[in-house]
């Protein structure tokens, strides 16, 4: 295929996008009216599977394929980081030196650290029942483990930050997500089909598939994140040039 015939071929593709972007634009309802035909079904949805936040119905229950797919950006994020900073066999880890803290900030991280990891997990268990989720709770809970760093030192967040764990659980959060939905196949529902039973109206058992993959969610996310965050943490890189490099240059 010739340059002159791939140019046509993407000023049609363009062009076709454009007139379907187009014809969409003019079906949406005009603003601050009082016909909202998505928000509605959505709400209706929701309650008819008894999910009192009807965000985390859209989430995981009405477009919960979507939802793989967001899931799966941080995944491979959190995949790529790994391999490109992971240690060589040339570099050599150093342990950190000390840092001092203020009292002031030990006693407030210290005092915050099991109070921002109880919000985290409040927030993970009640996503199908009020605003948040597995997203926002698990960057909550990450966000909690962090406070230690501030508190105490770095050496101190090791201890309770063993990386191969963090790392299994983000990819047991992710195949989690995977293997609820496909549950729904032996039982004739489509796959990420809300299968099981409802439960009753706002309490935790409720929203049927919802709060497990929700709660999948929550420890890919909350793992994830501290992958991340260990693994630029650790970057701390310092080059020195060896006698016969230096020679060599010269």
């Amino acid at each position: 295929m010739t340059m002159r015939l791939r140019m046509w071929v993407l000023a049609l593709g363009g062009l076709g996008v454009a007139v379907l972007y187009v014809l969409a634009c003019l079906d949406l309802p005009s603003f601050g009216g009082h016909r909202h035909p998505y928000g509605d079904r959505a709400v209706r949805a929701a309650l008819a599977r008894h999910t009192a936040n009807t965000i985390s119905s859209v989430n995981f229950d009405q477009r919960a394929l979507d939802t793989l797919g967001e899931e799966s950006i941080l995944f491979g994020s959190v995949l790529g980081t790994v391999v490109l900073l992971r240690q060589t066999r040339d570099e050599d880890r150093q342990q950190p030196e000390p840092a001092r803290v203020a009292p002031s900030v030990r006693r407030y991280a210290l005092f915050a650290l099991p109070v921002t990891l109880l919000i985290g997990l409040y927030i993970v268990a009640h996503g199908q029942l009020s605003p948040g989720g597995g997203f926002q709770g698990g960057v909550v809970v990450a966000t909690s483990l962090h406070l230690l760093y501030i508190a105490v030192d770095y050496r101190a967040l090791e201890r309770i930050r063993p990386l191969g764990l963090y790392e299994v659980a983000d990819a047991a959060g992710e195949a989690a997500y995977v293997l609820v939905g496909a549950a729904a196949l032996p039982a004739g529902w489509a796959f990420l089909g809300n299968f099981l039973p409802y439960g009753t109206f706002n309490t935790l058992a409720s929203g049927g598939t919802v709060p497990l993959l929700n709660a999948a969610i929550g420890v890919e996310v909350a793992a994830g994140v501290v992958v991340l965050l260990a693994r630029f943490l650790d970057q701390a890189v310092e080059i020195v040039s060896t006698d016969e490099e230096a020679e060599g240059r010269a």
